[in-house]
């Protein structure tokens, strides 16, 4: 059919639409190509250049600022100081030898230090850096900057480098950080690439070592151009990274200072909790040792020292090492036996100085006896065959179960290093580890603390703190992250009777307050400050009859936990010295110096104490603020 005039004129005009909308859009697409290659070839010019030249863009992390660490009063226990260093890039050389032996020539280097440069470089990672010095001046970082085109490959970088004014306070709290190895790597199946940096810190120990994730924070990046000899020219661009959050502990630094000065040259440790947040005030462990010293690489001689001292410094006594509670231990028994019904306060058992259970004789401390006692006696005069006679009523299972109500075996989540979680042992317990079954003999040493019990000093705190309270508290020593504070540890109610409870406190008492109990003379006379406490005396070897006639290291270890003030608490303490020989004599002391101190703050009046007592006590006091003083200096002279 043949089309009409008005027809082809008709698809004509929308043939030649299209044809423009089709033009249009070419010529668009066209533009927008050309302004871009004009933008590339032009206002991108140098960048590309740069990148076609030898690839001369290098991307370097930044490393994060690390998130110092306070304590509870804002007292600095870990800061970040600058330091400079020399490093080399292997890979931006061709003679590492010739490159370092120039460098020599410019700044003295330690030749250890080369060695473990020089054994740190990676062949399949050769762009890795590697620290020649560390530390340097800036004379030193000025004279190679200054040859900086004679030395291919070789830099410059000003760091942060961790410090700790406080020195041996916080040596077991905080730990320290010192250079990646192959330990922190292998903590990670991807390691960040940041820990791969010259130089770079991480935490080996304590709260450094727990909270090394958090306190590292993040790293930036800068895009630096650099020229043919490696030399930075010019930064592009930069990505701040995230610094470390600040950590504050529940600590009192004055109170520390003072627990550690009063240990002495013991090797013991002290551990205070506050009862309302379960905040652990002070946490020291003696002898200490300088945290400093292992940031850089300890040298032999002072690692030597450390590991060769009887006394172990480096240990983490408080939360690391588990001992036989000994009399400690008595409250437990008790309390199992009255919440199981099965003793009543005024109940008396004949102590005749030994009770015998399954043809054994099992020998109280007091060899004569102590006649008829009840609940409140055998506390105040820790009577052994009265929990002999409880053991064989109430039995392991109680026992154990009461001894977990109140903390013991239990880590309770302390971020330190090396955290025991001691041992309650049970049947299920001794079937599991020595295939045997339980007996009797078991069940008769475990009711005083002895036998297979294992506890550390910081349990025997929340032992002590939760008969105090009758509460599940716990120890909190992170009292903030950044600015959110932690959840408080203050627990919830127990469910023991409170009349148990109040005769548990009232034997307590009468240890410290009674004439004849076994912690008298250590006992605080001022008025609503009177402490409740337990001596404890853990044996060390079964065959030790006098601790003053055998070598320190066979004899008994000395223990006291105690709360004060015994009708209104507000601290729960425990001590334990080494081999101290009786908890009386060296344990009950220290306990009540400390309670002391952190009832009232700083040093308390003498008229908190005995008057027999008061001339020593002055004549303590001077010498350990003395000492503290000197300590205070050393600390700002190295700060």
């Amino acid at each position: 059919m043949r089309r009409t005039v008005r027809e082809t004129e008709e698809s004509a005009r929308k043939i030649t639409r299209r044809g423009l909308l089709l033009g249009s859009v070419q010529l668009g697409f066209a533009g927008v190509l050309a302004l871009r290659m004009r933008h590339m070839q032009v206002d991108q010019a140098n960048e590309f250049r740069l990148l076609a030249e030898e690839n001369r863009i290098s991307i370097r992390f930044i490393p994060p600022t690390r998130g110092r660490i306070f304590d509870r009063n804002g007292t600095v226990i870990a800061e970040n100081e600058p330091t400079y260093r020399i490093v080399l890039v292997p890979e931006d050389t061709d003679d590492v030898a010739d490159v370092i032996a120039r460098v020599s020539s410019l700044v003295e280097l330690d030749e250890n230090d080369l060695n473990r440069a020089l054994a740190s470089i990676n062949p399949s990672r050769p762009f890795d850096p590697v620290t020649l010095a560390d530390r340097v001046s800036w004379q030193d970082i000025s004279r190679v900057a200054a040859n900086a085109p004679a030395l291919p490959g070789v830099s410059t970088e000003v760091g942060q480098s961790r410090i700790y004014p406080q020195a041996e306070l916080y040596a077991h709290v905080a730990g320290y950080v010192a250079k990646v190895n192959e330990r922190n790597l292998n903590r990670y199946e991807d390691p960040p690439a940041v820990l791969n940096l010259p130089g770079f810190q991480f935490g080996q120990v304590g709260i450094e070592s727990k909270y090394e994730d958090l306190l590292r924070g993040k790293a930036g990046a800068k895009r630096v151009e650099v020229n043919n000899a490696n030399r930075v020219m010019r930064e592009l661009d930069r990505r701040e990274g995230q610094p470390g959050p600040d950590l504050q502990l529940t600590v009192d630094t004055d109170l520390q200072d003072y627990a550690l000065a009063r240990l002495g040259d013991e090797s013991a440790s002290v551990v205070v909790m506050d009862l309302e947040q379960g905040d652990l005030l002070a946490i020291a462990s003696a002898p200490s040792y300088d945290p400093n010293k292992f940031v850089h690489g300890i040298s032999t001689a002072d690692y030597a020292f450390l590991r060769d001292n009887d006394h172990r410094p480096q240990a983490s006594k408080t939360v690391q090492d588990a001992y036989p509670p000994g009399s400690t231990f008595k409250m437990v028994t008790a309390l199992a036996a009255l919440d199981a019904g099965l003793v009543a306060p005024d109940e008396t058992v004949y102590c005749p100085g030994h009770m015998e259970v399954g043809g054994r004789k099992f020998h109280c401390w007091k060899r004569s006896g102590h006649g008829n006692i009840n609940l409140e006696q055998s506390l105040r005069h820790s009577c052994d065959v009265y929990y002999y006679d409880l053991a064989l009523k109430v039995g392991i299972e109680r026992i154990a179960a009461m001894a977990r109500r109140l903390g013991l075996g239990d880590g309770h989540g302390v971020p330190m290093s090396a955290v025991t979680s001691g041992l309650v042992p049970d049947k299920a317990w001794k079937q599991r580890k020595h295939k045997q079954d339980w007996v009797i003999g078991d069940s008769v040493n475990a009711s005083i603390g002895q036998g297979f019990v294992l506890t550390s000093p910081m349990q025997l705190a929340v032992m002590a703190a939760r008969i105090a309270t009758g509460r599940s508290i716990s120890p909190r020593l992170v009292k903030r992250i950044g600015n959110v504070e932690t959840p408080s540890r203050a627990g919830v109610d127990l469910g023991l009777n409170p009349n148990h409870l109040l005769q548990i406190h009232r034997g307590m008492y009468a240890v410290s307050n009674n004439r004849r109990g076994t912690a008298y003379k250590s006992r605080i006379i001022a008025d609503g400050m009177r402490m409740a406490g337990k001596t404890g005396t853990a044996q060390v070897s079964s065959t030790v009859v006098d601790n003053k006639s055998v070598a320190w290291e066979k004899r008994d270890h000395a223990l006291f936990v105690n709360f004060a003030p015994w009708d209104n608490p507000k601290i729960a303490v425990s001590v334990v010295v080494e081999h101290g020989g009786g908890g009386s004599i060296a344990a009950a002391p220290i306990a009540r110096d400390v309670t002391l101190q952190a009832l009232y703050g700083g040093n308390p009046p003498l008229d908190a104490y005995p008057t027999k007592d008061r001339a020593r006590i002055k004549a303590l006091q001077a010498r350990l603020n003395r000492e503290r003083e000197e300590r205070q200096a050393q600390r700002n002279s190295r700060a």
